[in-house]
């Protein structure tokens, strides 16, 4: 391919609170384990080659334009490109978008010519797909991107002095979790954009109750472009910056802009009936009533089989202990361990009292991991126990029956065969109870758990094997910890309205909304009679009313045209993902039927779903002839097994209530530096070794006038096996614009402000308020130091035993809020402050088994790097907990700007 140079234009718009969804959803990935890794290595070495030839292409326009219609939202992301080479080059156009939305249409207009994107049967395009490869030719593809995003990539050759504009649409129905609708915005164009701009605009005839927008890459002179604008019934949201805005630095090409930018909301709720919209021949019904909580009767039946040693058994123990403070005091709970051995800590549920509680504690700290994995008597198990304690009236008449199994691996002891777990699951069951399932890890037999879930009034999740795997369990717990009614029906009149999607749902969780459509038999029908019954805390619920169709020309008098048949679009949206749900369980024949269905209202809306593909041919160019590009969609089955293949960590996104995960960056240890990225799910970390009594810069800022050193110091004497281990034991920290000075050491910590020292003890618990910064000492732990309008920083004591041989006190240096600083921030911290680009491929064996080596693209450098373990103390200074990151060696070589030795300076307080 001549020219074979450009830009990538990675941008990507989700919906964070479709996290937990486990409905199909996913991307095509090559199938075969070499392939990926070809593919992988390809696209690093072109993103490489790419970088010395990038102001060749010129960024004219990125635009995201997302309109939300009563919780559907309908996305236009286009972006426009101009060769200024005397030869063709290669544009590539990149989008990560969340993986239950559906794709609608994608077009790309080349010299005033259009190519319009066709959604076929999965099937046709394969065999067309087929066609171009078997004859050389390349396909695009989209591919599995982190829990809950898909990357959708296509390149096109583009004449010298020519244009290209690529335009993507997708849409989906917005669900509410824990209170919110959130619509989250991946920006990472990785170039300056002469017309960049994301507009939002809500329109939401219930009423809006509160928006909020923020970005994780929003320092203080970005955050006022931020424009936010509400009335009663629209929001709009937009943030342009100019060229000069985006730009890292004075006179340099870097951008600003990459992270998250995160809208969330949600609406009023003043009818316990609940927000219909009827709109061209189709309606829409939003219920979410305010109502008191049901008592629960919930039993955790827990994998403690050897496959969950180590780490998961670590954050299993550490999110139960969680779970269990939260557990409501009228509700009852019994917990279960298995592996070969069934174990239960009492033989019937028990009430939630505080001496309960912990007991339970106390028993869960115990657990450890042993044998196989018997998931059918475990069950069985559970289930026998709540059928007994309802026989036995042991528990409320008016309360939610659940299961939460955690499993890690495949039903390897007693009934191993999935099928046969399922029926007796489904017959021992029988409807009275739920089952919820969680699959920790890349191991489970997802596909099993999911089916037996659905087949059982509950619901599937995947639990990723990260840093945050706890949280992840107990946002999960946090999601079912409220149910409001039981056994909810919507009835709607029977001759008024047929196509009506799903309208029984066996529980409404506070914080969630049922959502149910139809269509109207009679289009000029504008009103009807609506009632909703279900099983509330006291006594049955009972809601009915005449509902009549909204007037949008009167809530909306200025708008000419609010995505007009969104109604319909959201019955075939919501319709669809049901029907692939459906298809998943019942006999042959059912299956087949509802996924024939499915597949009709796929080609008939044009969405691309995991039984639709969109197809694009491709221009031809002087090399070849005119190819496809197929844009696929996959199972949730088959993008957990692309990252088995692709040897993918997947990102931490999944968090309880309204947690938001921030970068993190912290040195500690002998001395450790790690770089946790948790958009990308993935961490880097190397060491620095160097004579004790060295000082080296962390962070140099030179724009806010803040400074840290550190200085390093050895063990007490050479310890038998030879290496002497360093550690930082005091730090310098200097923020020139407040005035203030800060040294802290292992012995004391030492502050200078308003023109006078003090000075603080480890053995104190003390804080200090002042004017332009907060100390907070927890004793002989931490120390935590914030400055007026700034960064934060977090400085750990570990406290070694006085008469050990070799081993002395040393500190941990962490930062939090870094992204406040500014863009030319640097140092051996700060450099990654805002945030570092890389690509890893070739994975293959290293020289330990359990952590094998890779190729790193970063910076225009191929680095080979082995896959370890650093930890991290900030929750557990004792112990600490073990983060997997990418282990660069030789001190950081080819990651770090320069040498090592750029970063030695002449003292503690000084910056040369």
């Amino acid at each position: 391919m001549s020219g074979l140079l450009g830009v990538r234009l990675l941008l990507l718009w989700g919906c964070a609170c479709l996290w937990l969804s486990s409905s199909a959803s996913g991307a095509l990935v090559i199938s075969r384990h070499d392939e990926a890794i070809q593919e992988r290595r390809g696209a690093a070495r072109s993103l490489q080659k790419r970088s010395t030839n990038e102001v060749m292409v010129e960024v004219h326009s990125v635009t995201v334009d997302c309109t939300v219609t009563s919780r559907f939202a309908h996305t236009v992301m286009t972006s426009k490109a101009f060769n200024k080479a005397n030869s063709s080059q290669e544009i590539f156009f990149e989008v990560e978008l969340p993986k239950t939305a559906f794709i609608t249409n994608f077009s790309m207009e080349i010299e005033g010519q259009v190519y319009v994107g066709e959604v076929k049967d999965k099937e046709k395009a394969k065999k067309q797909y087929e066609k171009a490869v078997s004859s050389g030719q390349t396909a695009g593809l989209v591919k599995a991107s982190g829990r809950k995003m898909e990357k959708f990539s296509v390149s096109v050759n583009i004449a010298a002095e020519s244009n290209v504009t690529f335009v993507l649409t997708y849409e989906e129905l917005l669900q509410r979790k824990l209170g919110r609708y959130e619509l989250l915005t991946r920006v990472k164009p990785k170039t300056l954009v002469q017309d960049f701009q994301i507009v939002t605009n809500i329109y939401e005839p219930q009423g809006i109750s509160y928006v909020d927008a923020h970005a994780t890459f929003l320092s203080n002179e970005l955050l006022p472009l931020v424009e936010k604008t509400v009335t009663d019934r629209k929001a709009h949201i937009s943030f342009s910056p100019t060229m000069e805005q985006q730009r890292k630095c004075p006179g340099c090409d870097g951008t600003l802009i990459d992270g998250d930018f995160i809208v969330s909301y949600d609406v009023k709720r003043e009818k316990n009936l609940g927000d219909i919209q009827i709109v061209n021949g189709y309606f829409v019904h939003f219920f979410a009533p305010e109502l008191p909580k049901l008592p629960k009767n919930v039993v955790f039946v827990i994998d403690i089989s050897g496959s969950m040693s180590g780490r998961k058994m670590e954050q299993t123990r550490e999110a139960m202990l969680a779970i269990l403070q939260q557990i409501h005091e009228d509700d009852h709970f019994a917990i279960i361990l298995f592996d070969s051995v069934i174990e239960t800590w009492k033989d019937s549920l028990t009430k939630a009292t505080k001496e309960n509680i912990t007991e339970a504690m106390d028993y869960i700290r115990r657990m450890h991991s042993r044998g196989t994995t018997n998931i059918n008597d475990a069950v069985l198990t559970a289930v026998n126990m709540l059928v007994k304690d309802r026989q036995m009236e042991r528990l409320p008449d008016r309360s939610a029956d659940m299961i939460i199994l955690l499993t890690d691996g495949m039903p390897n002891e007693g009934e191993s065969n999935t099928g046969k777990i399922q029926e007796n699951m489904r017959t021992a069951i029988g409807g009275n109870m739920s089952l919820y399932c969680l699959g920790f890890g890349n191991d489970v037999d997802y596909s099993f758990l999911d089916v037996m879930s659905k087949q059982n009034k509950g619901l599937a999740r995947r639990i990723f094997e990260a840093s945050d795997a706890a949280a992840q369990l107990q946002g999960f717990y946090d999601e079912v910890a409220s149910p409001l009614l039981l056994e909810v029906d919507m009835h709607y009149p029977d001759n008024a309205m047929d196509s009506l999607t799903t309208s029984h749902f066996s529980y409404l969780f506070n914080g969630t909304e049922i959502v149910v459509a139809g269509h109207l038999m009679d289009n000029d029908l504008d009103n009807f009679l609506v009632e909703v019954v279900g099983q509330g805390l006291e006594e049955d619920f009972r809601v009915q009313g005449q509902v009549s169709a909204a007037d949008w020309d009167v809530f909306y008098p200025d708008e000419e045209y609010i995505f007009g048949d969104f109604t319909e679009r959201l019955w075939a949206y919501l319709t669809i993902q049901q029907l692939l749900d459906k298809s998943k369980s019942g006999t042959p024949d059912e299956k087949a039927n509802t996924t024939a269905k499915a597949l009709d209202m796929s080609l008939q809306y044009s969405f691309v779903t995991p039984l639709t593909s969109m197809v694009v041919t491709k221009p031809e160019t002087e090399d070849s002839t005119s190819s496809p590009l197929i844009a696929d969609k996959l199972t949730e089955e088959q993008r957990q097994q692309a990252e088995k293949m692709t040897y993918n960590y997947i990102p931490a996104q999944s968090y309880p209530r309204h947690y938001q995960p921030a970068p993190a960056y912290f040195v500690d240890g002998d001395p450790h530096f790690m770089i946790e990225l948790p958009d990308r799910g993935d961490a880097l970390c190397f060491n620095i070794n160097n004579k004790p009594g060295t000082i080296f810069n962390l962070v140099r800022d030179s724009n806010s006038g803040i400074l840290v050193n550190g200085e390093i110091i050895g063990d007490k004497k050479t310890p038998p096996d030879g290496k002497i281990n360093t550690y930082f034991w005091r730090f310098g920290i200097v923020h020139q614009t407040l005035g203030v000075r800060l040294e802290v050491s292992t012995e004391d910590i030492s502050l200078f402000q308003d023109g006078k020292w003090v000075k603080l003890l480890w053995s104190d618990a003390a804080s200090i308020k002042g004017s332009n910064v907060d100390l907070l000492v927890t004793k002989d732990r931490s120390l935590t130091v914030t400055l007026r309008d700034s960064v934060k920083f977090v400085i750990l004591l570990h406290k070694v035993w006085k008469k050990h041989p070799y081993h002395r006190d040393y500190l941990g240096f962490y930062t939090l809020d870094s992204h406040l600083l500014s863009p030319g921030v640097h140092g051996l911290l700060g450099q990654f402050y805002h945030g570092i680009n890389y690509e890893v491929a070739h994975l293959h064996p290293g020289k330990v088994p359990e952590k094998p080596d890779a190729t790193m693209y970063v910076k225009g450098q191929e680095l080979n790097v082995t896959r370890g373990w650093q930890r991290d103390f900030r929750n557990d200074v004792k112990n600490g907990e073990n983060v997997p990151c990418w282990f660069i060696h030789n001190n950081g070589t080819g990651l770090i700007d320069g040498h090592v030795t750029d970063y030695i300076v002449s003292g503690l307080f000084k910056s040369v």
